[in-house]
């Protein structure tokens, strides 16, 4: 049993220097192709694209809710609940207004040709 949680501790510990040195070359990726967009290099195809996120502020929702008891439901501007609660018609897209900032969001894709 010892040798299962060494081993997944292990694999944690890989899993997280991965990550990293991803987020690293990610970030240095970004930075080279951000204005041409893509680009096509030996073997491999780059791409950047942007989406677009909401970022809510925790106050300002709050106060926009019609009821506080949703907040309960929530706890914090958690946007996959938010959306849920948009979805559900739980909420309205009117109520929202101000709550958050729009920013856009770097997406990098490379594939092999």
């Amino acid at each position: 049993m010892e040798q299962l949680i060494a081993r997944f501790y292990e694999l944690k510990e890989i899993q997280k220097q991965v990550e990293d040195e991803l987020g690293a070359l990610r970030s240095k990726l970004i930075d080279i192709y951000a204005e041409a967009g893509s680009a096509e290099e030996g073997d491999f195809k780059l791409s950047i694209s942007y989406q677009e996120r909401r970022e809510y502020s925790d106050d300002r929702l709050y106060n926009s809710l019609p009821d506080p008891t949703l907040w309960r439901l929530m706890s914090r501007a958690d946007t996959g609940k938010i959306a849920s609660l948009l979805k559900l018609n739980v909420i309205h897209e009117g109520i929202l207004e101000g709550t958050y900032e729009q920013k856009k969001v770097p997406v990098l894709r490379v594939q092999k040709r």
